[in-house]
């Protein structure tokens, strides 16, 4: 899951602060869709302007409505994106011991766990699969 939106007054065009949350229970892993992705530059993520570590929580609370997470940082990127400003995406992840209640937000066409052995093909992962990428990366395996 990852969040966009920007302050005028803080406004940078030569980087992109990035944060996303993954929330593992178990053997599964919770994968998102939005309902319109046009909120979203055609994509799935969000770019704010607020400190990555309070972006995942808000991230889990607002999309999910999911209050006890505990997102910690799982690693960060840097590379330049497609709209040429230097991208730092950071990872967070959410460990749980079971699959917890969620409520979805307005803003997701869904919201379905995965087993980590049988996730999605790449082709129907937004940003060409990088999601699946970063959960191997989460897991260590790399």
């Amino acid at each position: 899951m990852s969040a966009t939106g920007e302050d005028a007054e803080m406004r940078c065009d030569l980087h992109s602060l990035i944060a996303d949350v993954a929330l593992l229970a178990g053997d599964r892993v919770l994968l998102v869709r939005y309902k319109d992705v046009d909120k979203y530059d055609g994509e799935t993520g969000w770019f704010r302007l607020e400190p990555p570590d309070e972006a995942a929580r808000r991230i889990v609370k607002e999309q999910l409505g999911f209050t006890d997470a505990r997102p910690r940082l799982a690693h960060v990127e840097s590379f330049v994106g497609n709209d040429g400003t230097w991208h730092l995406p950071f990872h967070d992840v959410v460990e749980l011991d079971r699959v917890p209640r969620l409520r979805p937000s307005e803003d997701l066409g869904a919201a379905e766990w995965f087993d980590l052995t049988k996730l999605p093909p790449r082709s129907d992962v937004a940003h060409h699969g990088w999601a699946l990428a970063t959960i191997r990366r989460i897991r260590g395996k790399a």
